[in-house]
């Protein structure tokens, strides 16, 4: 199971280079139509989230005591359809933000700052304690799923959706910095990817979170006083 979650990972991996060839991968580019963009951001959630979820999803697993992978998929696609829902609110911010605010959002005003005010923003959330709660129940899931535990295909689905509200309460911030620095850019969907997938599954959990958030606190400084200094960051304007 653990192997299928990241495979499919890896072909999500692969179908969102497809979809995004061609795209601006800076920060504030349009995200295109509400369809399309929707079910790219599945397919990326797909392939940022199934390595650090395949733990919790082969546990359930087993603790099902079934035979067969129908309440194992059941808990992962419906914790895909809440993170979808996670799109659907996000492109709404996104484009009543561009709407509203349209010229005083580009990067030589005040675009710069704002992408650096994300950042701040999750830095500091690292350090808040309902991340650390929301992080508690992704890194040890036997106490989530025990307390929690629901029977039968409709069951599997409700943990499964409450289990990614959880995952939803850790990561939003590291989303939202990844709507800053350009989510349509591979490199930043890799690199906010690899800060949860570490923050996730590794045991060093004070040492992933203080690294996690130097890298923010970094990154922000860096997009106000030197963008272009930046690897893999495409300021708006420049090839």
């Amino acid at each position: 199971l653990v192997a299928l979650l990241l495979v499919l990972a890896g072909v999500a991996w692969w179908a969102t280079a497809n979809q995004m060839a061609g795209m601006s991968a800076a920060p504030g580019a349009a995200l295109g139509a509400l369809g399309w963009f929707v079910g790219v951001w599945v397919v990326m959630m797909a392939a940022m989230m199934f390595p650090s979820v395949a733990p919790t999803v082969a546990l359930y697993a087993r603790m099902t005591r079934q035979r067969g992978w129908t309440r194992p998929l059941l808990f992962t696609s419906s914790y895909l359809v809440v993170w979808g829902f996670v799109g659907l609110v996000s492109y709404g911010f996104f484009e009543l933000g561009a709407h509203l605010l349209g010229a005083q959002l580009s990067w030589d005003a005040g675009g710069r700052w704002v992408v650096a005010a994300i950042l701040l923003a999750a830095a500091l959330y690292e350090v808040t304690p309902l991340k650390n709660a929301c992080l508690s129940r992704c890194r040890t899931p036997l106490g989530y799923l025990l307390g929690s535990w629901r029977d039968g295909s409709r069951g599997a689905a409700e943990m499964g959706a409450r289990h990614a509200g959880w995952c939803v309460g850790c990561c939003w911030a590291l989303m939202a910095a990844l709507f800053a620095l350009g989510v349509m850019s591979l490199v930043w969907m890799a690199v906010i990817a690899a800060l949860i997938t570490v923050e996730k599954t590794l045991p060093w959990r004070r040492s992933a979170l203080t690294f996690t958030t130097v890298v923010l606190l970094a990154l922000a400084v860096m997009v106000v006083v030197a963008p272009h200094s930046i690897p893999g960051l495409v300021v708006p304007g420049t090839s």
